[in-house]
């Protein structure tokens, strides 16, 4: 970590808590690591500055663009195009496999 320290007072290292910093955020981390990041954020002062300008910057994109309702079809037309681009992989796939295909 540029100007901070390599690693806090618990010997976990900041690329490591900064790795998991997203996912302690949503609340999505293991419990086991959760303690591992708090321990850390506690001794580390420039991964707690991180960690306030992350959570500041979830919470400001959560205000303005939290509210906008997603569309009824939106799931459908992604796992649509999701299950084309899969067809459309298989199909090159067997095309590559096949010799005198043509392309």
């Amino acid at each position: 970590m540029s100007g901070g320290q390599e690693k806090s007072e618990t010997g976990t290292p900041c690329s490591e808590v900064l790795d998991k910093l997203y996912t302690y955020l949503d609340g999505e981390l293991e419990e086991s690591n959760c303690a591992e990041v708090k321990s850390h954020l506690n001794g580390c002062s420039p991964c707690l500055d991180e960690y306030g300008l992350e959570e500041a910057v979830k919470k400001l994109v959560a205000k303005h663009c939290g509210c906008d309702p997603v569309p009824l079809d939106l799931r459908d037309k992604v796992l649509g195009r999701l299950a084309e681009a899969r067809n459309e992989q298989l199909a090159r796939e067997a095309r590559a496999e096949s010799p005198g295909a043509p392309a």
